[in-house]
């Protein structure tokens, strides 16, 4: 009992130091005067027509999102997140506190109104970081954004978004009836929702000993270790491949001739049913990624969540866990979704990348996959981009660096059949000298 109302009484002063800070990284960046977060503009803009401070104008707009997400959860609404009101207000008031103590700030040359500004990114960021680190609750607005995802369906990350953009195009507007002008809303706005995100994202790398520290700590505590043993005789091939080579035709056949089994397309099917997503979603959404920047800015949306992870990440690490458990029990060949990094620790693994010609794979894809639309050399490029950014995501590593594989191989040299031949050699002669 001891343990457990120190680990709350150390998580509660985090939340508190947490708030304090969120609130000192407003009043830094209305101070900076470059346009504030987007979750801040409302109230801001209004603040400055209204009687009311801009603590208490976040206090209630912050009810209003507490209100929104029982209309929406209705009997789902889980009454310990009420613990969001406290907070909100204890918010609002450590905003005005700080806005007093920063009352001689007055940045006047545009450099030091963007380091300023800068700074109140960070110190924002730090706040939220230590909030999600204690795991009482999330800010309401991100709250709302949960509820909107877990009742309608939709992706977290793009619900937060929209609601980002509402809150923006919600102070643009009032600021134009209510001033007449634009205010608050700036390249410093811009830079919020980008910088907060990120900077979230580099404390929870950097910082994990608060995380440990706030851990509830039990001698009875259970440790769940799974360890994925392989059998000394088996034998896994991994073959990542560019889209036309053949891959999975050369994969088939090795498993044939080897007498092992055979994974593709049967792992969407085993993803599909651990995660609920369609196999028509997971096909879409596996294997690529179209711009690594833009979904790198599109990811840190989940990092003002510290239990939510983006669907293509979720799906990466169902596939991983698949994968995995397949391997500990069989021998297999695994075509793609960067298995050969997802095994590397593996001894009884060998990695293949097959590769070939774009005049021998636009013939096989426009020929033998039964494409309805004929496919270019710009449309081979496009779909090597993805499948690049997808590997360096997860991996860290370049899809086509020849040291991450055992072998590669031209098929367009060969064909299907005999290029498969060859890498059943290559295997058996690999096998026999360890």
């Amino acid at each position: 009992m001891k343990i457990i109302n120190s680990n709350i009484v150390k998580r509660v002063l985090v939340f508190t130091l947490g708030l304090f800070v969120m609130a000192l990284g407003v009043s830094l960046s209305v101070k900076a005067n470059l346009g504030v977060s987007p979750v801040s503009c409302v109230p801001y803009v209004f603040s400055l027509t209204m009687p009311l401070s801009l603590g208490e104008l976040t206090i209630i707009l912050n009810i209003f999102f507490i209100l929104m997400q029982m209309i929406i959860l209705r009997k789902n609404y889980n009454l310990a997140q009420l613990v969001q009101l406290p907070s909100v207000i204890i918010f609002g008031y450590c905003i005005d506190f700080t806005m007093n103590i920063l009352s001689n700030l007055n940045p006047t040359s545009y450099i030091q109104q963007a380091f300023w500004c800068i700074l109140a990114c960070g110190v924002l960021a730090f706040g939220i970081f230590l909030l999600l680190k204690t795991h009482l609750t999330y800010l309401p607005l991100d709250g709302l954004a949960i509820a909107i995802s877990q009742t309608y369906k939709k992706e977290f990350g793009k619900v937060k978004i929209s609601l980002d953009s509402s809150m923006v195009i919600i102070g643009t507007l009032s600021s134009f009836v209510l001033l007449s002008h634009l205010e608050g809303i700036r390249e410093g706005s811009a830079l919020a929702a980008v910088l907060v995100g990120a900077c979230i994202k580099f404390f929870s790398n950097k910082l994990p000993m608060i995380e440990k520290w706030l851990k509830q700590e039990s001698s009875t505590k259970s440790v769940d270790k799974k360890i994925h043993n392989t059998k000394n005789d088996s034998l896994i091939i991994t073959i990542s491949r560019e889209y036309g080579s053949g891959g999975h035709e050369i994969g088939k056949f090795i498993a044939k001739e080897l007498g092992i089994s055979f994974y593709d397309k049967e792992l969407i099917e085993l993803t599909a049913k651990q995660t609920g997503y369609t196999t028509k979603y997971i096909q879409e959404n596996e294997q690529s990624l179209a711009n690594s920047l833009l979904y790198e800015l599109y990811e840190q949306n989940y990092a003002y969540v510290d239990d939510q992870l983006p669907p293509i990440d979720a799906l990466f690490l169902v596939q991983s866990k698949i994968i995995r458990d397949i391997c500990a029990k069989e021998s297999c060949i695994i075509v793609g979704r960067c298995a050969n990094f997802i095994l590397k620790d593996n001894p009884n693994c060998f990695n293949v990348f097959i590769h070939a010609n774009n005049e021998y794979r636009k013939e096989k894809i426009n020929k033998e996959y039964g494409m309805k639309l004929t496919y270019l050399d710009k449309d081979l490029e496009h779909i090597d981009k993805k499948r690049a950014n997808y590997c360096y995501h997860y991996t860290g590593t370049d899809w086509k660096d020849a040291t991450n594989y055992h072998f590669t191989i031209e098929s367009s040299l060969y064909g299907s059949q005999q290029s498969a031949e060859k890498i059943i050699q290559l295997v058996k002669n690999l096998v026999n000298n360890r």
